[in-house]
């Protein structure tokens, strides 16, 4: 099992099929899987070159083109371990993740240049464009075939503990995680995936792989909007893509949708939120034809674990409270609900979701005690509340771990937390996930000031966020402020969110209602 073997199987089975098209302002650049194999095996001696080794790291800025993906798969044809990095991160949360995983190469992006450069006091910094103009005067290296146990990828996640962790997935994790989905829901060789969801993420990742498994096409966009979408799917019939929810309503929602357009696609995953019953609607209306499921996992199992299978999402499935169900436990995943003591619970209550599998991680890069913490016994905790019902389908009640998820993307609260709690006017800060439209899930703050600091909730609300701009990516940033004289405390000293939730909820209420009466 190693994460090159598909390009070898497809270049033997179709060499000049399209392996990789990548959708630029400029124009496509298109790629067969012979121009495809011979850039990976150039572009791996010129990591070579540049001084890397089997077990380096190789720190990636950019957004998803092709690119990125020539470059991770010429880290894995020498054995080296791929670091993509957030995009959306400020300054200082890449010095941390570049610093912690001690890469001795940045690769960027020209777009990223600039955010590069803050970084060049601590890690070499080349262009992907440079490095693939290097690579075109380079003789091809023979790929090293390194699989199994072998890192391949590190994935820093946003921190519960106020500081990022790199999830150390190796070649049998992500091998195990695509093959688990696939072998489920079948993903055809003539496929034609469209990578929009970021490749810095577990999900967009384990797509890529998942293509390069079996041969399929993949159609690379650098961000989510919704008429490129809708243009890339209707010019290149685009049979499957990965969304959350927010981002099927964008499409649906764009000036220029017709579902004529769309015709093509014929498999629609999604994730990170359920999926509302009026937009299901819609977009069933919209696809027909399609078949639509949702997926659960977490960044350490290197994709879904488990699947809401297409069935529960078509009209008269019988079960509509199936729909807020992640699904039943994947093939070759195994889950628990557990209780505080590692027992399993009874079907229907709550407790934590744990999974063991070969898609589980290794574990948390430079961090043992909090790996070890995290896996037990071959478990890993997830620090998800969850219920699972009579026929195992499971139900995710609460994130234990108090993560947020705002247009699909995770925001850790004690990571926000940690950000405001280094203002100099702030004492205390809890952070929560408030409803919200748009997103889902918005940031909401709860801070406590330091005797003397200025009360002007507006004032500080506009002095907190640019604090926070300069440390956090602008998702995580809080949306709403509410200035408390103390936080609501457990006896065991914790901080009550469940309060928090609720005087959020009574004091928008109140606001509804005030608005409702002068209206």
């Amino acid at each position: 099992m190693y994460l090159t073997q598909g390009l070898h199987r497809s270049l033997q089975r179709h060499p000049e099929k399209t392996a990789l098209c990548h959708l630029a302002p400029a124009g496509e650049r298109t790629w067969t899987f012979a121009e495809f194999a011979d850039a990976v095996a150039r572009r791996a001696a010129a990591l070579r070159g540049r001084g890397i080794a089997r077990g380096d790291r190789v720190a990636i800025l950019a957004p998803n083109d092709d690119a990125i993906v020539i470059t991770m798969m010429a880290c894995w044809w020498i054995g080296a371990v791929a670091c993509p990095m957030n995009i959306r991160w400020s300054v200082h949360e890449l010095r941390h993740a570049i610093a912690d995983c001690g890469a001795p190469l940045l690769l960027v992006d020209p777009g990223c240049a600039g955010v590069a450069a803050a970084l060049a006091d601590i890690v070499a910094t080349a262009e992907t464009g440079a490095l693939a103009a290097e690579a075109r005067a380079l003789a091809p290296l023979e790929d090293l075939r390194c699989g199994g146990d072998t890192l391949a990828v590190i994935l820093y996640t946003g921190g519960t503990t106020g500081r990022s962790k790199g999830v150390m997935l190796s070649h049998v994790n992500l091998w195990s995680a695509s093959m688990t989905r696939g072998a489920e829901l079948n993903n055809a060789p003539d496929s034609v995936s469209l990578l929009v969801a970021p490749l810095f993420h577990v999900a967009g990742l384990g797509r890529l792989i998942g293509q390069s498994i079996v041969g399929g096409s993949c159609i690379t966009l650098p961000q989510f909007r919704g008429d490129a979408v809708l243009a890339a799917i209707e010019r290149h019939r685009i049979s499957d893509i990965m969304v959350v929810p927010t981002m099927l309503q964008a499409l649906l929602d764009a000036p220029g949708f017709t579902p004529e357009r769309v015709r093509s696609l014929t498999r629609i995953a999604f994730g990170a939120a359920p999926m509302p019953p009026d937009l299901l609607d819609r977009a069933l209306a919209a696809w027909p034809q399609a078949e639509f499921f949702q997926a659960y996992g977490l960044t350490e199992t290197a994709g879904a674990v488990c699947i809401n299978l297409p069935a529960n999402h078509r009209p008269g499935a019988g079960a509509p409270e199936r729909l807020r169900s992640v699904g039943r436990a994947g093939l070759g995943a195994e889950i628990r609900i557990v209780d505080e003591r590692g027992d399993e619970c009874p079907r229907g209550a709550v407790g934590e979701l744990i999974v063991a599998g070969p898609m589980v991680t290794r574990g948390y890069w430079n961090l043992p005690d909090t790996s070890a913490e995290a896996i037990r016994d071959g478990w890993l905790h997830t620090g998800d509340g969850a219920r699972m019902d009579a026929d195992g389908y499971i139900f995710i009640v609460d994130r234990l771990k108090d993560m947020i998820i705002s247009g699909g993307e995770n925001v850790y609260s004690a990571e926000v937390e940690a950000a405001l709690r280094s203002h100099p006017s702030v004492a205390e800060a809890a952070v929560i996930g408030v409803p919200d439209a748009r997103w889902g899930e918005s940031v909401h703050a709860v801070v406590v000031l330091h005797a003397g600091a200025g009360a002007d909730q507006a004032a500080l609300f506009d002095e907190l966020g640019a604090w926070c701009r300069t440390r956090l990516a602008g998702y995580k940033c809080p949306r709403s402020l509410h200035v408390a004289e103390a936080l609501p405390l457990s006896a065991a000293g914790k901080v009550l969110k469940t309060a928090l939730r609720a005087g959020h909820a009574s004091r928008a209420a109140r606001a509804a209602g005030a608005v409702g009466a002068g209206a």
